[in-house]
């Protein structure tokens, strides 16, 4: 069978797809698997890396103000579906994760008559995916959704990359001495806390500031800082209580070092949280459709999170802050929930009867 994969961009779409493509791979080895990217994004790093064949196409922008890219988006469009088609022409299934590189990809299987699945990580889903879900029933989301077509959708979870399942696992024999080796594998002392900083694969400039700005105060407190900064921002000086990095490659271990999370809440990382039982504090990134905020609900009502507007979020409301969720993080139990970690599997049962027919 050949199997074409659609999801590219940031962590929150390559990430699920990557994990059903191993979950895939375990049930069908002989599989050919392809995926679709764009250039410039996260899967032209991640997807070959992992062992998978990538294939590239135009990228399609479609801004939400006029533009002189609004009237490139045709244009854009029409190359993209072209170069899909020619990638899904013979296989026998698309699955789609969303972002840019889905939309045509949606199109191009349709016109091919190939079947589709798609996977909806947001809580409130994006527009390629809505736009996808006219192309089909086999749906399946992360998290419930309150209205439309995915309202209706296969409740799968989020997969979880592997390194994070992998921890979940190991860790859920001794939560509190993996936490401590944890700490010690990324260079820090295990007898004091540690804050783990992300911004998103790319980073956050506003997150960022507001976290150079406290430097001063986490050493006062010594406190230690591991900060993925993103491969887009300069690197600070690294101290043995400060330790900035492009790119955190290792998260399960950063996550388990964790006292507190401060971060963007994409799925993926509130999937992460969950899993590795860390307390959270989020800033839901500001543009975009709204889903972050609602992606942290569940975590905020369960009291394993809180959030915050990016406008509020300085050094002078941290400085404030710190100490208090320092405490509530370590009245939390730190144990761990493994209610993703069959998420791929779900998606592959859904691929397997989309193939076989079955138009959930």
């Amino acid at each position: 069978m050949k199997i074409v994969l659609a999801g590219g961009g940031t962590a929150g779409h390559v990430e699920p797809a990557l994990a059903t493509a191993r979950a895939w791979r375990g049930i069908h080895p002989d599989s050919e698997i392809v995926f679709l990217g764009t250039r410039g994004g996260l899967e032209e790093k991640l997807i070959p890396a992992a062992g998978y064949k990538l294939s590239l196409i135009t990228r399609v922008r479609i801004p939400r103000k006029i533009s002189i890219t609004l009237f490139k988006a045709p244009i854009s469009f029409i190359a993209a579906f072209s170069q899909c088609r020619q990638v899904i022409k013979g296989s026998d299934l698309l699955v789609g994760f969303g972002g840019y590189v889905s939309g045509p990809a949606y199109i191009a299987a349709r016109s091919l008559q190939v079947p589709i699945v798609i996977h909806e990580a947001n809580a409130k889903p994006g527009i390629a995916n809505k736009f996808g879900s006219l192309f089909t029933n086999n749906l399946a989301v992360a998290q419930p959704v309150e209205s439309g077509a995915f309202s209706e959708a296969l409740i799968t979870g989020l997969p979880l990359r592997s390194d994070v399942a992998s921890a979940l696992i190991s860790s859920s024999q001794n939560w509190k001495e993996a936490r401590k080796s944890a700490k010690k594998k990324i260079g820090f002392d295990d007898a004091l806390p540690v804050v783990l900083v992300v911004g998103g694969s790319q980073g956050s400039v506003s997150l960022n500031k507001t976290i150079s700005d406290s430097l001063d105060l986490f050493a006062s407190k010594k406190i230690q800082v591991l900060h993925g900064v993103g491969d887009r921002n300069a690197l600070t000086e690294s101290t043995s209580l400060y330790k900035p990095t492009a790119y955190i490659s290792d998260m399960a271990s950063a996550y388990l070092a964790a006292d507190l999370v401060i971060s963007r809440s994409g799925a993926v990382t509130c999937s992460e949280v969950a899993a590795l039982g860390r307390y959270a504090l989020f800033i839901p990134l500001p543009i975009g459709n709204g889903e972050q905020e609602i992606n942290a609900r569940a975590l905020v009502e369960s009291g394993r999170a809180e959030i915050i507007s990016q406008k509020s979020f300085s050094s002078s409301w941290l400085s404030a802050n710190i100490d208090r969720l320092l405490a509530k993080s370590q009245g939390q139990s730190g144990v761990g929930s493994d209610s993703d970690l069959d998420a791929a599997m779900k998606i592959t049962a859904l691929m397997q009867n989309a193939i076989g027919g079955a138009d959930l």
